[in-house]
């Protein structure tokens, strides 16, 4: 059973950073690419960031490239979600997603596995 834990949502001033950790256990890590969505009330998921199974390849949303910086260590089964100079409009609940083999897709229905999601608040 794969199970997919978000850690590290908070509250933050603007321009702080923030850091989630999402680990994962029930798979062959190594072998899922893994993404970052999030999502505020009332709208839809929104892609973020993934990163490859080999973590050679990231795929962001142009809007916060620069920003925002995904990572993993295979050896912990741990992807990561770095984000600086957070700014209002980045408060959401963060989701991290896992696809087998997957590409480094922006679709969310292209995921089969989902964390329960972590809380990031940006106080101006």
């Amino acid at each position: 059973q794969v199970q997919l834990v978000e850690f590290g949502g908070g509250l933050v001033q603007a321009g702080g950073s923030l850091r989630l950790s999402c680990v994962a256990s029930g798979l062959i890590f190594n072998r899922f690419t893994m993404g970052w969505f999030r999502q505020t009330p009332g709208k839809e998921r929104e892609f973020v960031a993934a990163i490859s199974w080999s973590g050679t390849s990231t795929h962001y949303v142009d809007s916060l490239k620069g920003r925002f910086t995904i990572s993993r260590d295979n050896a912990k089964n741990t992807a990561y979600l770095q984000m600086d100079s957070l700014k209002s409009e980045d408060a959401a609940v963060y989701y991290c997603a896992a696809g087998l083999y997957l590409s480094t897709s922006a679709k969310a229905t292209d995921y089969g596995s989902w964390g329960q999601g972590t809380q990031v608040t940006v106080s101006s």
